[in-house]
């Protein structure tokens, strides 16, 4: 598949998130540490050759394996396979500036038409009224550009402990090799000492009308080889980068099924 993303996320968090529903992934266990990491598409069945409209669903949590804390986690790294793509040619740009800050609602009626996808974000605060983050918030993710790079705007607001709003930026990125692109973003240094983050997932399923035709913000196709109904490919790699230099890498396998 050819699917050009790569996600880079901070986080960090000292126990698992238990707020993000359950559901089958890779567990990864190192430093003392414990990655969790989810990720699909749908649907499976697609064609041999060219491509059709996928969604993508992601979901990564951070803790520590024996209830200690963790060291801050910096930037997480998701390439997806790089047999798909992602196109926003026709999707309106969102400016930072119009989101930052906002509750969903007042996003939604600035950038509604940027919209791609949304998910859930959990974190554990310490300090309510300095957190950059709500401790349970939605994400809307918008399609935008920053400083001449296209981005992903994952817009998060929630009301708990108190209302607050931040706008990650996910810088896309194209890159070589069996993972086709990224999308990159880091989350402020100063997050350990006011709370921690603990999950976040998103799902990318925009589709929409460009010039007339049916288009979608991600697509793909099954190259399987003639005489095979469906393949094995790694779908996506993670890297959680944390202070002190070290890294966590976990590598998602799915398998698709080619349509016809």
């Amino acid at each position: 598949m050819r699917i050009k993303l790569v996600l880079i996320l901070g986080m960090t968090a000292t126990v698992l998130c238990a707020q993000l529903p359950p559901a089958a992934g890779e567990v990864t266990q190192k430093h003392g540490i414990r990655v969790f990491l989810k990720g699909d598409i749908s649907p499976i069945r697609l064609p041999r050759r060219g491509s059709a409209p996928i969604a993508f669903n992601m979901s990564g949590r951070i803790g520590a394996d024996d209830q200690g804390e963790v060291p801050q986690l910096q930037t997480l790294k998701l390439l997806l396979n790089r047999e798909g793509r992602l196109s926003s040619q026709g999707i309106p740009r969102c400016r930072l500036g119009r989101i930052d800050p906002s509750t969903s609602a007042e996003a939604l009626r600035a950038c509604g038409s940027s919209l791609v996808g949304g998910g859930l974000f959990t974190a554990n605060v310490k300090i309510p009224e300095q957190s950059p983050f709500p401790s349970r918030g939605k994400v809307l993710a918008f399609n935008g550009r920053l400083r001449g790079k296209p981005v992903v705007f994952a817009h998060i607001y929630g009301t708990e402990p108190v209302p607050t709003s931040y706008v990650l930026p996910f810088v896309i990125k194209s890159t070589k090799g069996t993972f086709g692109t990224a999308l990159e973003a880091s989350l402020p240094r100063v997050t350990g000492e006011w709370g921690f983050v603990t999950g976040i997932s998103i799902k990318l399923d925009r589709k929409f009308t460009y010039r007339g035709k049916r288009h979608s913000f991600l697509t793909a196709g099954c190259p399987a080889p003639k005489g095979f109904n469906a393949i094995p490919f790694p779908l996506m790699r993670a890297s959680f980068g944390f202070e002190g230099g070290f890294s966590i890498d976990t590598t998602i396998t799915r398998t698709c099924k080619t349509a016809g």
